[in-house]
């Protein structure tokens, strides 16, 4: 029997949503119940609109596909077509994760090394020094000091040889998704050597009538500025910004008349090894170590002696770290890693690691038609199914590994405020592309009732006429977004009180 939870509390939520719809709808019972509805329940179940007219209310037209079941039994309570394939956005990362944790396990950590092709006499390298990346998304500018600190610690004054830069532990990636804008920061590039989420920092102050501008690898204790980046301030309104590759540099341009006094932003980096190689010459030679311009090579020397080496978190909490902010770069090179473990060999690409991921889900979560292209969900191509992202969270969910690591999803009343005491407890993983929108993990229930449900909405014709310069804010995409998040709502309010034990 559907059981009427914490009325007190629920009641003045569920009615807040409810009372945003039209009056017909609100004087409507649930379309369809599982279970017969006991008389003191009437009240609340008729605030309750069906799932049909939720999704007409929403105005999204495009498709909407969703399914919620029980955690405990995978009973199946609503759907509605789970089995349209659509676009996951960053909802990819919560397969990513289970992939990760699966093939490495929850305390693997990410090793930066410093080598030494020769040995160290009287405090010189007899030979080159190598930066030696295994792929660390982590890395920042901070740890690249730390490495630069403990060669200095262990007596390092001077290099015979050249300073060598390696990145070859992962395919080099030049961006995630070829379709974005050049300029966004969650589209870098990948690299078995990340540094700053291959971000680099450009600084702008109005000086007169020019602009004084900086590009630096910024972090919490250093700064250094980067001369494999550059910045031109040209006469132009649009487009905002350039891109270019001149003479193995990034060439960026801006646009004067979209600048203010002053401001800051992440800018993607194309040619990752030689980012990191030109901060962690820097900061080696502020150790009083010399060494000379950084060089990148393709393969490591089979004779080397290791000088200094930093280890990443455990790959646990960068996990929680990346379901909490999203990011692309950990996705990606976590999920490329965790093939390269499956396999035995470091894939060629992306997508050739994510058709591994796609054979792993059929084989251990029983899901047969996934159909990533990557592990981040940036690129469009990918296709999930409602049912197939709810069975993945039921299988994941017996491992009890991966639903402690999702972010609590905060419930809103309708005026888009948060609502700390919502009896919902909702911890999932969110994802936005233009026009695409989706939501899967569990929602906890006040009587101990435990829900997992996929949700994804797109408007695919509306996104297929969008150029690429149009992708960053494209007219409409804010507010469509902000009605893909109230119909997730919504639905999972309705299925909180519908589908109580």
């Amino acid at each position: 029997m559907t059981k009427l939870y914490s009325r007190r509390l629920f009641l003045s939520a569920a009615s807040a949503a409810a009372m945003t719809l039209p009056i017909s709808a609100r004087a409507n019972a649930p379309a369809r119940s599982l279970r017969p509805v006991s008389r003191d329940d009437d009240l609340l179940l008729e605030l309750q609109a069906s799932a049909e007219e939720l999704i007409a209310d929403a105005r999204l037209d495009g498709d909407v596909s969703f399914v919620v079941a029980r955690a405990d039994t995978g009973e199946v309570l609503e759907a509605h077509d789970a089995d349209l394939g659509l676009p996951p956005a960053s909802v990819a990362k919560a397969l990513t994760a289970g992939y990760a944790l699966a093939h490495l396990g929850a305390e693997y950590r990410f090793t930066t090394r410093v080598l030494a092709t020769g040995e160290l006499i009287d405090g010189v390298v007899q030979g080159d020094l190598i930066l030696a990346g295994s792929g660390d998304p982590t890395l920042d500018t901070d740890g690249l000091a730390t490495l630069a600190q403990g060669l200095a610690a262990a007596g390092v004054t001077g290099v015979t040889g050249a300073l060598k830069i390696w990145g070859g532990a992962l395919p080099y990636v030049r961006g995630i998704d070829p379709l974005q804008p050049d300029h966004v920061g969650y589209n870098p590039s990948v690299s078995g050597l990340n540094l700053n989420y291959n971000r680099v920092h450009f600084e702008w102050h109005r000086a007169g009538s020019n602009y004084s501008v900086s590009m630096d690898a910024r972090s919490a204790k250093h700064r250094p500025s980067v001369r494999m980046a550059s910045m031109v301030v040209e006469p132009r309104s649009t487009p905002i910004y350039t891109y270019s590759d001149v003479s193995g540099q990034d060439s960026w341009t801006v646009a004067r008349n979209a600048l203010g006094d002053s401001g800051a932003r992440w800018l993607p980096v194309r040619k990752p090894e030689l980012y990191a190689g030109e901060v962690f010459q820097s900061l080696v030679r502020a150790q009083g170590i010399a060494v000379g311009e950084p060089q990148v090579i393709q393969a490591l020397p089979e004779v080397v002696n290791q000088l200094a080496s930093l280890d990443s978190a455990p790959l646990r909490d960068i996990l929680y770290d990346m379901l909490k902010w999203s990011t692309n770069l950990t996705a990606e090179v976590v999920g490329m890693t965790a093939t390269a473990q499956r396999t035995g060999r470091v894939p060629k690409n992306l997508e050739e690691s994510a058709q591994v991921l796609n054979t792993w889900a059929a084989d251990s979560l029983g899901v047969t038609t996934l159909a990533l292209t990557d592990h981040s969900g940036l690129g469009e191509r990918s296709r999930v199914k409602s049912k197939d992202m709810m069975s993945a969270l039921i299988a994941l969910n017996k491992q009890d590994a991966l639903k402690p690591l999702l972010k609590s999803f905060g419930m809103r009343d309708a005026r888009g405020r948060p609502m700390d005491n919502h009896p919902i407890k909702v911890h999932a993983k969110t994802g936005t592309l233009n026009f695409v929108s989706g939501l899967a993990g569990f929602a906890d229930l006040p009587d101990g009732t435990e829900l997992v449900f996929a949700i994804f909405v797109a408007n695919l014709d509306r996104r297929a006429t969008l150029s690429v310069a149009q992708r960053e804010r494209p007219e409409g995409g804010a507010s469509w977004n902000r009605r893909a998040k109230i119909l997730q709502q919504k639905l999972i309010e309705r299925w909180g009180v519908v589908y109580a034990a």
